[in-house]
């Protein structure tokens, strides 16, 4: 098969993943609100556990110097902490307990350039090799 058949397929299988995101629409107000920690909560460890038990074991061996290593760890959380905490001031004016409304805005976008991102690292991949482009 044509590498390009290949990238074609597994962006749009790809795409069709991000699109199970529709199911929460169907879902009541009072079952998001069970889930809503616990997925985010799911989410964070995920991604904390794949820096912790991946990346940065692999830096380390890699020869950086670890207070390095270790302060870009440090200044990447806290960036991002306080990044989080300026959206959500600067965006709500309102006691936690009345936001209603997420920041759909920043959620569209985000996920938009995060798609666009699969889709070059997918057909990257495939140019490499078709083995390549099925394990990404």
């Amino acid at each position: 098969m044509n590498t390009l058949v290949w990238i074609i397929i597994f962006s749009f299988v790809t795409s069709l993943i991000a699109w199970t995101g529709l199911a929460v629409l169907i879902f009541k107000e009072s079952l998001l609100k069970k889930l809503l920690l616990p997925l985010v909560a799911f989410s964070t460890g995920s991604l904390i556990g794949g820096a912790f038990l991946h990346l940065i074991p692999e830096a380390l061996e890699k020869g950086e110097p670890q207070l390095k290593i270790f302060l870009w760890l440090i200044v990447g959380f806290s960036v991002f902490f306080l990044m989080e905490q300026f959206l959500h001031w600067h965006h709500c004016h309102l006691v936690p307990s009345e936001h209603k409304e997420p920041i759909t805005y920043l959620i569209l976008i985000s996920d938009g350039i995060h798609n666009f991102i699969d889709g070059i690292i997918i057909a990257s991949s495939f140019l490499v090799s078709v083995k390549v482009g099925i394990i990404t």
